[in-house]
């Protein structure tokens, strides 16, 4: 879905969104593609919990969020397949590395962000964090640190 399509069905059926920030030109971006949102454990996770979004940090899509115009005024068309300007959306998320992926709540609010590539098993600890409301329940490190190290993936690999 695109990040508009995301938030109009959102607005209609509440559901978390997830956003795969990316770039053309990023290697680890590709791995994740191949590695981990192909392996069908995530996927299926994903579609169920999440309204899902590929959005290219350095691309031309417009994004109305929260009730502003986004867009990349500096986009350059030659540069498709190499370094482009970053997009007024991934900046004001704050994205500073490929891939990021953004995990929204029901009402669009960025929940958290998870920076560079996941293996699905890595992926799947916070999909399942951010899937269900359970970082509501972790308000300190110590607390995540337990979740992680108590963490038992069930992903296949």
């Amino acid at each position: 879905m695109s990040m508009d399509d995301a938030l109009a069905a959102q607005a209609k059926n509440p559901k978390k969104i997830f956003v795969d920030m990316y770039t053309n030109w990023c290697g680890p971006c590709k791995m994740l593609d191949r590695d981990t949102f192909s392996n069908q454990d995530v996927v299926n996770y994903i579609n169920k919990n999440f309204y899902a979004v590929k959005f290219n940090a350095e691309g031309n899509e417009s994004v109305t969020y929260q009730s502003r115009a986004y867009s990349n005024p500096g986009y350059d068309p030659a540069k498709a397949r190499r370094r482009n300007s970053q997009h007024q959306f991934a900046r004001y998320m704050g994205v500073r590395a490929y891939p990021t992926v953004l995990f929204l709540d029901e009402k669009g609010n960025l929940i958290n962000k998870v920076k560079s590539y996941k293996r699905p098993q890595q992926m799947e600890l916070y999909l399942k964090l951010f899937g269900t409301d359970l970082w509501k329940e972790i308000t300190t490190q110590e607390q995540f640190d337990e979740y992680f190290k108590n963490f038992k993936p069930e992903f296949k690999v």
